[in-house]
C-alpha cells in the first residue's frame, strides 16, 4: 500500500532504526515531491501522486511541531527524534535551512535529549545553505544505493541533473557528520537486474564508504510494498555479511531487515 503522510507533522510511530520518531514533512501533504523516483519508494511513483496543495510554510511548520511537543510533554511518548521525513526529499523545502534552526530551537526546549534527524538523498547537498544545515542535525542521513551511475538511473531515477562523483566528493567533506543509507535488494525491473548485492556492487561501494568515512552506516533493504514489481529483499544473511565488512573497516554499522 502506497503510504503519503500528512503534512507538516505525522506521528510519533516506531522506527526500525531510529525509535519513536516524530515524523516532520515538509512537503505537501496530498502527494510527493521529490528529486528521485526510486523503484522502491513507499510514496509511490512521482507522476502517480502529483500534489495540489503547497509546501507547508516555516511559520506553519513551527506552529504545528510547537503543539506536538506540548502534547507530548503531557500526554506522552517522548519522543527519541525528531525525523524530517515523509513525501519526497524535505531538503527541496525553500527554507529548509531556516526551519532546521527553529526545529533545533524547540527541541532544546521541550525535550533536550531528542535527536534531530534528516533522511535525505543527498542531491542538495552541493548547495551551501543546505549542506550547512546538515552539519547543525545530529544525524545527517545521507542516502547512496550505489556509486553506478547506471544504476542510479535504473533504481533511483534522479529527475534533474546528478552526478555522484560530486555527491561523493561533498560528501567526504561531511565525513563523521554524516550517516551513509544503503537499500540493498535484489530481482529486477523492466527486464533489468536490481540486484546491487554482487560483489562487483558492493565491493566498489565499501571503498568509497571507506573514503567518506561516515560515524556510521545503515544498511537496509524493502520492508514495504514498492511501486515497481519484481523486486525482492535483500536475505539477512547477504545484509549481515555486508555489514560484518563495513565494520572492519572501524565504521559502526546497523542492518535493518
Amino acid at each position: 500500500m502506497t503510504i503519503i503522510y500528512p503534512s507538516p507533522i505525522f506521528g510519533p510511530v516506531h522506527s526500525r532504526r531510529l525509535g519513536v520518531s516524530l515524523g516532520i514533512n515538509l512537503l505537501p501533504g496530498d502527494g510527493k515531491c521529490c528529486s528521485f523516483d526510486c523503484i522502491y519508494c513507499e510514496c509511490g511513483f512521482n507522476h502517480d501522486f502529483v500534489p495540489k496543495q503547497k509546501m507547508p510554510t516555516r511559520e506553519e511548520v513551527s506552529q504545528a511541531l510547537e503543539s506536538q511537543l506540548i502534547k507530548m510533554k503531557e500526554e506522552g511518548p517522548t519522543p527519541d527524534v525528531f525525523t524530517f521525513a515523509g513525501n519526497g526529499e524535505p531538503t527541496l523545502h525553500p527554507h529548509f535551512p531556516e526551519i532546521i534552526d527553529d526545529t533545533l530551537k524547540l527541541r532544546d526546549q521541550y525535550f533536550p535529549n531528542a535527536k534531530v534527524s534528516v533522511l535525505t538523498n543527498a542531491t542538495q547537498i552541493l548547495r551551501p545553505s543546505v549542506f550547512d544545515a546538515l552539519c547543525k542535525v545530529d544525524n545527517n542521513i545521507c542516502k547512496l544505493d550505489t556509486i553506478s551511475e547506471e544504476y542510479i538511473r535504473l533504481i533511483d531515477r534522479p529527475n534533474a541533473g546528478y552526478d555522484v562523483v560530486k555527491i561523493i566528493e561533498k560528501l567526504k567533506e561531511f565525513g563523521n557528520r554524516c550517516i551513509i543509507q544503503t537499500m540493498f535488494m535484489q530481482g529486477e525491473y523492466e527486464g533489468k537486474s536490481a540486484d546491487n548485492t554482487s560483489e562487483a556492487f558492493v565491493e566498489p561501494w565499501l571503498k568509497t564508504v571507506d573514503e567518506i568515512h561516515p560515524r556510521e552506516v545503515m544498511i537496509y533493504t524493502i520492508d514495504r510494498e514498492t511501486p515497481a514489481h519484481g523486486l525482492k529483499k535483500a536475505p539477512h544473511d547477504v545484509l549481515d555479511a555486508i555489514g560484518e565488512r563495513v565494520k572492519k573497516m572501524g565504521i559502526e554499522c546497523k542492518v535493518a531487515y
